[in-house]
C-alpha cells in the first residue's frame, strides 16, 4: 500500500528543519523553546501514529509507503525511504522515547537552543536509519545522529564529558567506515551499481565476498549495539551523559545496530549469515555474562544499567542466531522491550541524581523513605529489566530462549549449552538489580543526603515514568500488541534465510573455503 501524501519524508524531515526556526524564538530562559521542541515533537509522533495507523497494513511483509525521489541522478543516487515490519515498530519507539526525552530535560538552562536544537536534528536521523532503502541515505542518517550525540554529552555532561563524548565518537565514527567501505563493494560488485538496497540484497554474490562484507558490518553495527569487546564506549556515555540523553541512547540508538544486523546481515546476505549465526550466538552468550559480570562491579548506578544494557543485547544476538521466524521474532520484541525498560531506567536515575546528586550507590542509601514514588516508579522498572512475568521483558526473553532452542539449525548439545548460559543471564540480573535498589533504597540513610521530603517526584516526572511502564506491562500482558505489527516480516526473513541453503549447496568450492572459516550450522 503506497500513500499518496509523502507521510515519510514529511515524519523523517519536519524536525530537522524545525531546528531552523529556533534561533529566531524570542525566549532568553528557555521556556518558549521548550514548548516549541515538545510540540514539534508530539507533531511528529502524532502525524507518525496516523500513517501509520492509516495506510500500514500488518498483513503485509513487503516495503510500505515507499517514496522514491532523485537525489544526485549523476550517481544513481535517490531519496528512498520505506517501512516494514522491522522499522515501523522501531520508529514508533523512536517517537516515543525522544519524545519523552524533551520532557525529562524540561529543567535544562544551560545554552537551551542548542540543546533543543540538537534534540530535534537527532529525532529527524534516527528515523531516517530506519527509513532509508538507499546505503547513502542510511550512512549518512547514521553519522548525521553521531553529532547530536557528541554535542549533547560534551557539553551537558559530568565531569569526565570530554573523555565519553570523544570515545564515543572515536569508536562509532572508526565503525561506520565498514558500512561504507561494505556498501561501496556492494554497490559496484556486478554488472550494475546501484545503492538501493533491495537491488544490493537481490545480487548473486560469491560466497567469500558475502562473508567478508557480513563481518565489515557485523563490526560497524557491533560498536552500535554494542558486542563485546566494541562495547567500552557505552558505560562511560552513560555514565557521563545526562539523564534525558541516556533514554535516548539506551532506549533508541542501541537498537539501530540490531537493526541494521537484521535489515543488512540478515535480509540482505542470507548465505553469510548462515555461517555467522554460531558466531553471533557466542556473542550473545558473552554479552549476557561478561555484561552481567560487569555491573556487579560498578558502584556508579548508570554504568550499572549500562553494563545491563550489554546483557540484554545479549538476548538480541541470539535470536538473531537462531535463524527461526520465532528467534527473530523474540530479537525484534527484546529490542522493543529493551528500548522501554532502559529509557525508563536512565530517566529514574536521573531523578534520583537531581535529588542526592550523586551516581554513587556507596553514598546513598535509606532514600527510598523521603523518595517512595521515585523508589516505587524505579522498583517496577527493575522487575520489568530482570524479567518478571507479567512485563514485556519476560515475554522477549522468553521468545528468544523458544526460538533457539526449537532451531533446527545447530545440534542439541549446541543448543543446550547456549541456553544454560544465557540462563545464566536470568539468575545473574535480579541479583544485580535488587542489590542496587537495596543499597540505594534501603538501609541507613546517609545524613550527608538530607533529602527533603518535598523532593518526591514531581506529577511531569512520574508522567514520563507511566508513559514507558504502561506499554512495558502492556506487552508483558499482551505480547500481541507490539509482534502483530512485526510477525509477518520475522516469517518472510527467516525463509529466506531457510530458501538461501539449496543455493549454498551449489556453491561447492566458495562453501569449503568458508566451512574452514566458521562451522555452517545445517536446517534438515
Amino acid at each position: 500500500m503506497t500513500a499518496h501524501f509523502p507521510w515519510l519524508s514529511t515524519i523523517i524531515l519536519l524536525p530537522l528543519l524545525a531546528t531552523f526556526a529556533i534561533p529566531f524564538l524570542p525566549d532568553k530562559e528557555g521556556k518558549t523553546i521548550r514548548w516549541y521542541a515538545l510540540g514539534v515533537g508530539l507533531l511528529d509522533f502524532a502525524l507518525t501514529v496516523f500513517a501509520f495507523g492509516q495506510h500500514y497494513s500488518l498483513q503485509n511483509s513487503t516495503f510500505q509507503l515507499a517514496e522514491t525521489y532523485p537525489w544526485i541522478p549523476q550517481l544513481g543516487i535517490n531519496w528512498a525511504v520505506a517501512v516494514d515490519g522491522l522499522s515501523m515498530p522501531l520508529i514508533v519507539l523512536t517517537c516515543l522515547v525522544t519524545t519523552l526525552a524533551i520532557v525529562a530535560a524540561w529543567k535544562v538552562t544551560n545554552k537551551p537552543r542548542l540543546f533543543y536544537a540538537l534534540m530535534l536534528v537527532m529525532y529527524s536521523a534516527q528515523i531516517g536509519v530506519f527509513a532509508a532503502q538507499d546505503m547513502l541515505l542510511f550512512f549518512l542518517m547514521w553519522e548525521l545522529e553521531l553529532v547530536p550525540v557528541y554535542l549533547l554529552i560534551s557539553i551537558w555532561g559530568g565531569q569526565k564529558r570530554s573523555y565519553a563524548a570523544t570515545k564515543f565518537i572515536l569508536y562509532t565514527a572508526l565503525g561506520s567506515i565498514f558500512i561504507f567501505i561494505a556498501a561501496l563493494a556492494m554497490a559496484f560488485y556486478g554488472d550494475s551499481v546501484t545503492l538501493n538496497m533491495a537491488e544490493l540484497g537481490a545480487k548473486d554474490y560469491p560466497l567469500v565476498f558475502e562473508l567478508l562484507v557480513y563481518a565489515a558490518l557485523l563490526i560497524a553495527f557491533g560498536v552500535k549495539l554494542p558486542i563485546f569487546p566494541l562495547h567500552t564506549w557505552l558505560p562511560d556515555a552513560h555514565s557521563e551523559a545526562s539523564a534525558p540523553v541516556s533514554m535516548i541512547l539506551a532506549g533508541v540508538l542501541l537498537k539501530m545496530g540490531g537493526y541494521a544486523l537484521m535489515r543488512m546481515n540478515v535480509e540482505m546476505l542470507p548465505n553469510a549469515h548462515v555461517y555467522f549465526a554460531p558466531v553471533l550466538a557466542i556473542l550473545g552468550i558473552v554479552n549476557i555474562i561478561y555484561g552481567s559480570l560487569t555491573a556487579f562491579a560498578q558502584d556508579n548506578l548508570k554504568r550499572r544499567l549500562a553494563c545491563s544494557s550489554i546483557a540484554h543485547m545479549g538476548f538480541v544476538l541470539i535470536g538473531i542466531a537462531s535463524l527461526t521466524d520465532v528467534g527473530f521474532n523474540g530479537a525484534v520484541l527484546q529490542m522493543i522491550s529493551h528500548g522501554l525498560i532502559a529509557a525508563c531506567l536512565f530517566f529514574l536515575s536521573g531523578v534520583t541524581y537531581e535529588r542526592t546528586h550523586t551516581l554513587m550507590m556507596e553514598k546513598m542509601g535509606g532514600i527510598g523513605k523521603a523518595m517512595p514514588k521515585v523508589f516505587a516508579l524505579f522498583t517496577a522498572g527493575s522487575m520489568a529489566s530482570l524479567a518478571l512475568p507479567g512485563m514485556s521483558g519476560f515475554v522477549g526473553e522468553l521468545t528468544v530462549f523458544i526460538g533457539f532452542a526449537t532451531s533446527d539449525a545447530y545440534s542439541t548439545s549446541f543448543k543446550v549449552v547456549v541456553v544454560l548460559l544465557a540462563a545464566v543471564g536470568l539468575i545473574l540480573t535480579p541479583i544485580y538489580l535488587l542489590s542496587m535498589l537495596r543499597r540505594v533504597f534501603y538501609g541507613q540513610e546517609n545524613p550527608q543526603l538530607a533529602i527533603d521530603p518535598w523532593f518526591d517526584a514531581k506529577p511531569r516526572e512520574i508522567f514520563v515514568t507511566l508513559c514507558l511502564l504502561i506499554p512495558i506491562i502492556g506487552i508483558g500482558f499482551y505480547p500481541k500488541i507490539a509482534t502483530q505489527t512485526y510477525d509477518v516480516k520475522t516469517v518472510a526473513v527467516a525463509d529466506r534465510v531457510r530458501d538461501a541453503l539449496p543455493v549454498l549447496a551449489q556453491k561447492q568450492p566458495d562453501w569449503q573455503v568458508a566451512e574452514a572459516i566458521v562451522p555452517v550450522p545445517r536446517i534438515d
